[in-house]
């Protein structure tokens, strides 16, 4: 029988640090998810997780009110690390006061712990932390008690052991908390019993397995860029299911110097890809012919993109998964908070699934960009496609000021190859 991964539900209740204490976890081989905290009692049991790390910061408010979720999140009975305005749900839902104030920007300040705890191990006894500028708490909860101090916050740091909740007002997953990885590893470790098993090597493992069963013995349909999201994809999937995988490279003649050429051979040569090379380049010039605004520019290469890739794909008509590149950060921006949407909806190759009538597969969706990287690595991808610099999908259109012809692409090509070359 498998084992199961174990996993720490990040409950996020609002603020920019979720994504930084999901990364943190994850940097200590223990995989971490994030949900919203509208998310149902029922889909938290559905995970079996192995903790909750409930994070708010300044941004935790809806209409004027701190953001809350189900009480019962508290009572399953595993344990529970609360940080910030989640500190502050927790309190509240566990019989305390909470105590209310403005949302502000949190500041650095020394942080003194008061007695022995499990969560804090044999770090300093003061520390510097990023902590908010004054105290969440009114009341503590029965069975709390306080952990550690700072000025004007009493209730820097709160636990009650038996029950396996703590409560920070200060934020670990900060880089200005310096000891903060330490606290995370404990929590993890001490409290929780981690197995810490979670590396790129279970990861790949994991990838292949999902993506066999997925796709069982369909062939999939993959839009190369040449960036390491669409790469990685593109090996990831190739070591999975070998030649069911058809990849299209479409060359929109706005690439880098020599750069179709450079990446073919290499993903044919190094990769072993099947590769279709498509090069469009008088269409596109042909459709961008005149126009100077820079939006525009945009749409017109978006569109005869799409008609491209979708002439390609009316070839192969042995194909059923449509595969993509979307990464975490991806997927958690698009979901939304008390009907706040967070960042942004979400759209990698827009309509490309519905039009094609194909279902879609995203080997990475559970992964952040450094690990995708990392990932990338363990699969034998060179450095340079790693570390690639980055670049738009309108490619060099996007730098020319006014109508794009092909006298001016050539021209940014080589000022581009100077500007990388040295």
């Amino acid at each position: 029988m498998e084992k199961r991964r174990q996993t720490v539900l990040v409950v996020d209740f609002g603020g920019s640090s979720t994504e930084n204490m999901a990364r943190l976890i994850r940097e200590q081989r223990v995989y971490a998810r994030i949900v919203p905290c509208t998310a149902d009692i029922s889909e938290i049991h559905a995970e079996n997780p192995l903790a909750l790390v409930l994070v708010g910061g300044k941004t935790a408010y809806h209409e004027g009110k701190p953001l809350t979720c189900d009480p019962a999140y508290l009572s399953m009975g595993i344990p529970v690390l609360a940080v910030g305005l989640g500190l502050r749900f927790m309190i509240e839902a566990l019989g305390g006061e909470g105590r209310d104030r403005e949302p502000c920007i949190p500041e650095k300040r020394m942080v003194r712990t008061s007695g022995t705890c499990a969560i804090f191990g044999r770090m300093p006894v003061e520390f510097e932390a990023l902590i908010a500028g004054s105290d969440l708490v009114a009341k503590l909860p029965p069975g709390f008690r306080v952990a550690a101090k700072s000025q004007d916050v009493p209730h820097a740091a709160v636990v009650n052991e038996k029950a396996r909740q703590f409560g920070l007002a200060f934020h670990p997953e900060s880089e200005d908390t310096p000891p903060g990885r330490d606290l995370i590893r404990n929590f993890l470790y001490n409290i929780c019993g981690a197995d810490g098993d979670w590396d790129m090597d279970s990861c790949i493992e994991e990838c292949i397995r999902r993506a066999r069963a997925d796709i069982g013995d369909g062939h999939v349909l993959l839009a190369l860029s040449g960036g390491v999201d669409s790469t990685v994809v593109g090996v990831l999937l190739h070591r999975a299911i070998g030649g069911r995988l058809h990849c299209v490279f479409v060359d929109h003649g706005l690439l880098r110097k020599n750069e179709c050429r450079d990446i073919l051979d290499q993903y044919r040569s190094d990769f072993n890809l099947n590769v279709i090379g498509v090069d469009a380049a008088d269409r596109f010039l042909s459709e961008l012919a005149g126009v100077t605004d820079p939006e525009e520019k945009r749409k017109i290469i978006g569109r005869v993109f799409i008609e491209v890739f979708e002439e390609e794909a009316a070839k192969l008509t042995n194909v059923r998964f449509l595969a993509q590149g979307t990464i975490y950060p991806d997927v958690i921006e698009s979901y939304s908070l008390h009907g706040r949407t967070l960042v942004k909806s979400h759209h990698n190759v827009g309509g490309l699934p519905e039009k094609l009538g194909l279902e879609l597969v995203e080997p990475l969706r559970e992964l952040f960009k450094d690990e995708v990287r990392k990932l990338g690595m363990a699969l034998g991808v060179p450095a340079d496609k790693i570390w690639r610099h980055p670049f738009p999908g309108p490619g060099l259109a996007v730098r020319i000021i006014g109508e794009v012809t092909a006298e001016r692409v050539a021209l940014l090509q080589e000022v581009d190859a100077i500007v990388l070359e040295e």
